[in-house]
């Protein structure tokens, strides 16, 4: 898969990095300070300051991903965004320069998109699948260089033992990256007009089986409603609140309402379901003989 920025783009990526390198780097002292003015006192100047100064690292890390096929500048915006968040959850306390810590998140934003949008199937995003994804080409050549008798087995397995994943995970992997996403709308062969689409299979319920599905629907709420009116008016007030909502109550909650103990409201409630199970299936049994006949 490869995307390419179109030449207005380009030029517009082009002033942008040209930019970020014309910004001056801080030293440790005045990115601390920069820092604590965001942090503390919400100095958004401060903020842009220190955006502004590392903004060159956004381009340096999403120039390390180019070779995924998806637009400079989309990578670059991503870098931004990671870097952003880096901004804003930086202790300048812990005595790390704020270069290394915002690589981190860079990196990471990078990385989550092009996941998102390398293939319109999702890519796993375990800190597992992802070392998987960003690092099986170069392990893969890593490996084959080193042994020209190595299988494809061999390279498979040694590759799941250094990144510490599942045979079969490396196995899908590289089916992905070596498949790329294909169209459902492409013809099945040379001299045929079906295509892909046209042979997958529809889960989706026939007309006659919703059709039955809602009467079976209305039938069982019709047994449910003639059955809850067997009850008393305290079993129909505990059925209705305990198993006909969404979050029932407490025999606790019912129990303080009708002034009884939560033990007697569990015994109304198995008896109220008793009398609803045996109406039920005798509706069943009625509802049954009479389409036998």
């Amino acid at each position: 898969m490869a995307i390419y920025d179109d030449p207005g783009t380009q030029a517009a990526n082009t002033r942008f990095v040209r930019k970020t390198m014309r910004e001056p780097l801080l030293s440790r002292e005045v990115e601390y300070e920069l820092a604590n003015n965001w942090r503390d006192k919400g100095d958004e100047k401060s903020l842009h300051r220190l955006i502004n100064a590392y903004a060159r690292l956004a381009v340096s890390i999403a120039g390390k991903f180019r070779n995924y096929g998806l637009p400079f500048g989309d990578l670059v915006q991503e870098g931004m965004v990671g870097l952003m968040q880096a901004a804003n959850r930086f202790d300048p306390a812990r005595e790390v320069r704020f270069s290394t810590y915002a690589s981190w998140w860079i990196r990471s934003a990078i990385q989550d998109f092009i996941l998102r949008n390398w293939s319109i199937v999702r890519t796993g995003t375990t800190s597992a699948q992802k070392s998987l994804f960003f690092n099986f080409r170069r392990l893969r050549a890593k490996i084959e260089g080193a042994s020209s008798d190595m299988t494809k087995e061999g390279t498979r397995a040694q590759i799941a033992s250094e990144l510490k994943v599942k045979m079969q995970d490396v196995e899908a992997m590289e089916s992905r990256l070596n498949g790329g996403d294909q169209s459902l709308n492409i013809a099945v062969g040379n001299d045929s007009d079906d295509q892909w689409m046209d042979l997958l299979p529809d889960n989706r319920p026939s007309p006659e089986q919703v059709v039955i599905g809602l009467r079976d629907s209305e039938t069982r709420s019709r047994w449910l409603e003639s059955a809850l009116g067997m009850l008393s008016d305290r079993e129909q007030k505990i059925i209705r609140e305990r198993r006909l909502v969404d979050e029932g109550a407490t025999l606790e909650q019912l129990g303080q309402v009708l002034g009884v103990s939560k033990e007697r409201v569990r015994q109304l409630e198995q008896r109220a379901l008793g009398k609803l199970r045996q109406h039920i299936e005798t509706s069943v049994r009625s509802h049954d003989e009479l389409f036998a006949d």
